[in-house]
């Protein structure tokens, strides 16, 4: 009987993989973060909550995939995103932030903060003018780009740019985004190339669907029920905001002719507004 595995992307599935597993997520890090050299990568990891707890009690939490810290003290928080929004952006500074200026204690000295990297994996397009998938965002002087506040380390990974021939110089970062993208709930067969990785290998295991119980199962069902339904949602309010938005842009102008003294058969064809919208003007 083929075994089959469930789409890492999924909440439990990530969390699974890289929340419970350290060398996972070390590859991961280390595979798609801006390291420049290998005495910066990661060599231990231990993991945090991954609740943000806030200080006004009345806010919810801001959930987070994984946060864990390595052995220098840097703090590392992972997100899986499955639907794009503005709001997104928002909650990830917000939460790099904050994990940035919670690491001391009122007495302790600012030389002690240690960078804090947030790595987020967004199965959807939000830059759609640029082709890149890989985003990385850091306080840079504007003109004299070298000069760099170190600190906060924002990247953003948009899986359905991705196809293996962008590849640059780093083939783990190529493979961790293979796994992501082309282990999509319904696989069977796994290419070898990615068997061929031990940790890659590791991973397809986590995910395997006889790893998980009827119960789990349905919930990862559910999960994608929500999903679709969050992106039938997203997409009909980006919708009816543009309508909203062209209406209102139409309702300005006729206002402006009316002032001008033209007659209504003039602005409806100028507009395309009813003559009832031009005459409540």
């Amino acid at each position: 009987m083929a075994k089959r595995y469930l789409d890492p992307k999924a909440d439990l599935t990530f969390k699974r993989v890289f929340g419970e597993h350290p060398d996972l997520v070390i590859s991961l890090l280390n595979a798609l973060l801006p390291f420049q050299t290998k005495e910066e990568e990661i060599q231990s990891v231990e993991y945090l909550t991954p609740e943000m707890v806030p200080d006004n009690p009345l806010r919810k939490f801001s959930i987070v995939d994984v946060r864990c810290k390595d052995n220098r003290g840097r703090q590392f928080i992972v997100e899986m995103q499955m639907v794009w929004s503005p709001e997104f952006m928002q909650r990830v500074m917000f939460n790099s932030a904050k994990a940035y200026v919670r690491q001391l204690d009122k007495k302790e000295d600012y030389s002690l903060l240690e960078p804090v990297y947030s790595l987020n994996l967004v199965n959807d397009v939000f830059l759609k003018d640029v082709p890149e998938y890989y985003h990385y965002y850091r306080m840079v002087h504007e003109k004299h780009t070298e000069k760099v506040i170190d600190g906060l380390h924002l990247v953003f990974v948009e899986l359905p740019k991705f196809t293996p021939h962008t590849m640059g110089e780093k083939r783990m970062q190529v493979l961790w985004l293979r796994y992501l993208t082309e282990i999509d709930g319904y696989m069977e067969t796994v290419p070898q190339e990615l068997l061929d990785i031990p940790e890659i290998n590791k991973a397809m295991a986590v995910v395997e669907e006889s790893a998980y119980t009827p119960e789990q199962l349905l919930g990862y069902d559910k999960f994608w029920d929500i999903i679709r339904t969050e992106n039938t949602l997203y997409s009909s309010g980006v919708r009816q905001g543009r309508a909203e938005g062209e209406q209102a842009k139409a309702l300005n102008i006729a206002l402006n002719l009316k002032s001008m003294g033209l007659g209504i058969a003039d602005i409806q064809k100028a507009t395309g507004l009813s003559e009832e919208d031009i005459r409540d003007l």
